[in-house]
């Protein structure tokens, strides 16, 4: 039995046979030379791509009735100067024609061909059609073709944009370097969408370029995370063609984006530990020295400090006793209902976060999502229920911690989550998973459920705050072993 063809090789093919048929202008008036004018320079700040768009096949009708014309003018009247258009008819309902009408209506934009391209001529068609730039999808193509299709774009003076989605893609195309690189968030193997992927994929893009967040964005919030977390462009489609007002809310997010890379440096130095290959490992309750320097010697990626009413809280004054840990500092508070007592708890973690002995807060409490935005740090939520699960994406991009229980002032009673709730916070995905973990059963849940995160307390102690440095080995034995 052949395996299930994906959604992304049923595009691929369903346009080779298109091409087979109609050839590579697909049956578009393109004309035989350019006749509008050299390419336009792609990447200038702010780099903000609005797509034109009317479906997608994770999203199905978005606009069918959408005018180029009137989305390209909404767009530019916002201050938008770099417009994506697809081109691809069957699954996203594009043309060329919609790309040639943008072209002589908007001389001065900047237009991408966005499409699944597979050949020289389908660049030479882009390059007549009036692109400046246009889209190559690293997983569509072997490394010698992504590689020549690119050369010859930037022999044309195009902007080739080079879209990866692992690892293994960005050492495909490591040998040249790609100046335009976007890493998109949407696996086009499931049409997922994962808005940490580009901040995973990052330390992979090592060669000097501007990196493009793609897909995902649809707030000002989603779009200060991405610049916040280093990336130096925002691809948005269903986003701004939903939303007209969203394009200027977008560029003025980038007149800030020096606040937001200060803002969310703590992801920058969390996931800059994470390859992949074993989950992110977050040793809580640390109210010891030695503790926090064996956690971080056995592979530690951070340290939480209780700073909430628990048998494991430790005096804030104290945390500067943490401060020469390599790793992310992550407090963890359930912030009062009570103004005054709320007002104190805030002005105590800005005091700390502004002197570096915090790099992140762990929320437990009835937080808002817009008291979580305002800080450099995530929600915990006490799961009971799939309802529960659904709290979360108020919280999102940012990840959400899925705990089992809400932890009573003893430390005892942890009980891990049930697998069937697991299974559901992990289709919502960037599972972290916390909450009864020990050595007992910790290779079983990795093996299972391969979260991103686990989150550990009680489960390697001795007492409450003391951590056993055996059962640390213990559990980082098994992490590494997880490996894949």
């Amino acid at each position: 039995m052949f395996p299930k063809e994906t959604i992304l090789e049923e595009i691929v093919r369903v346009r080779r046979e298109r091409l087979g048929r109609l050839g590579p202008t697909e049956g578009a008036p393109v004309p035989v030379k350019r006749t509008a004018g050299p390419p336009r320079e792609f990447g200038a700040d702010p780099f903000l791509i609005c797509e034109i768009k009317r479906r997608s096949p994770s999203k199905g009708n978005i606009n069918n009735s959408l005018d180029p014309l009137e989305q390209a003018r909404i767009y530019t009247e916002r201050g938008a100067t770099h417009i994506s258009i697809l081109t691809e008819p069957e699954y996203f309902g594009g043309s060329l024609e919609d790309l040639m009408a943008v072209r002589r209506a908007f001389p001065d934009a900047r237009i991408l061909r966005k499409d699944f391209l597979l050949n020289r001529a389908d660049v030479d068609v882009a390059y007549r059609a009036g692109a400046d730039a246009f889209l190559l999808i690293a997983s569509v193509l072997d490394a010698p073709t992504i590689r020549d299709l690119y050369e010859y774009g930037v022999s044309l003076g195009m902007s080739p944009l080079v879209e990866l989605h692992s690892p293994e893609e960005a050492a495909k195309v490591r040998p040249f370097a790609p100046k335009l690189t976007g890493v998109n968030c949407r696996d086009l193997k499931t049409f997922t969408i994962d808005p940490l992927g580009p901040l995973k994929l990052k330390p992979h893009i090592d060669w000097e370029c501007k990196v493009v967040y793609e897909s995902g964005i649809g707030s000002a919030e989603d779009a200060r995370f991405a610049l916040g977390c280093g990336l130096d462009g925002l691809l948005v489609g269903e986003g701004v063609v939903r939303d007209r007002e969203l394009a200027a809310g977008l560029i003025g997010e980038f007149r800030d984006r020096e606040l937001h890379r200060e803002t969310f440096a703590f992801w920058r130095k969390l996931y800059a530990r994470y390859d992949g290959s074993r989950p992110l490992v977050k040793i809580c309750g640390i109210t010891r020295v030695e503790d926090a320097r064996e956690a971080v010697r056995l592979g530690a990626d951070a340290l939480g400090f209780i700073l909430a009413e628990s048998p494991r809280r430790i005096d804030p004054e104290r945390l500067e006793e943490f401060r020469e840990f390599p790793v992310p500092r992550i407090g963890v508070v359930i912030l009062s209902d009570v103004p005054e007592a709320r007002s104190a708890q805030e002005k105590m973690l800005g005091k700390l976060l502004g002197k570096g002995l915090l790099d992140g807060v762990q929320f437990h409490g009835n937080e808002s999502p817009e008291t979580v935005e305002a800080y450099p740090g995530y929600k915990a939520l006490s799961v009971k229920s799939a309802e529960d699960l659904a709290l979360g994406d108020a919280y999102r991009p940012r990840p959400v911690l899925t705990d089992a229980f809400h932890r009573d002032r003893s430390g005892q009673g942890a009980k891990v989550l049930d697998g069937e709730l697991i299974g559901l916070a992990k289709k919502r995905g960037n599972l972290w998973l916390a909450g009864g973990l020990n050595p007992e059963n910790l290779d079983g849940i990795l093996e299972e459920w391969r979260p991103e995160l686990i989150d550990m307390a009680s489960g390697v102690e001795s007492a409450p705050g003391i951590k056993d440095h055996g059962t640390l080995a213990r559990v980082f034995g098994i992490v590494n072993a997880s490996k894949r």
